[in-house]
């Protein structure tokens, strides 16, 4: 492996700093974090309950598409859980 120069390892420290977390209140970070997830989920599962209703009054196939977009809100609040993890 090569060495850095002092440019390049400038950079870098720079970059990694700035993907550090901000030295802030924890507890506050810890609380935007849980409202997040908690907005998240209901997001994911309510716009799935709307859609299915929708669909439901539409195709006059009443309660298949509510279960099933039902289902599908709650796969996708999962699978947010998921990514928001990897990203924390």
């Amino acid at each position: 492996m090569r060495k850095l120069n002092n440019e390049e390892a400038s950079i870098l420290h720079k970059r990694h700093q700035k993907e550090q977390k901000p030295d802030g209140d924890k507890t506050l970070y810890a609380l935007t974090c849980i409202s997040q997830i908690g907005f998240t989920i209901a997001a994911s599962i309510l716009t799935g309950v709307l859609i299915g209703k929708f669909l439901d009054h539409l195709l006059g196939t009443s309660p298949w598409m509510l279960l099933i977009f039902s289902i599908l809100g709650v796969g996708a609040a999962i699978k947010s859980l998921f990514d928001l993890s990897k990203e924390n």
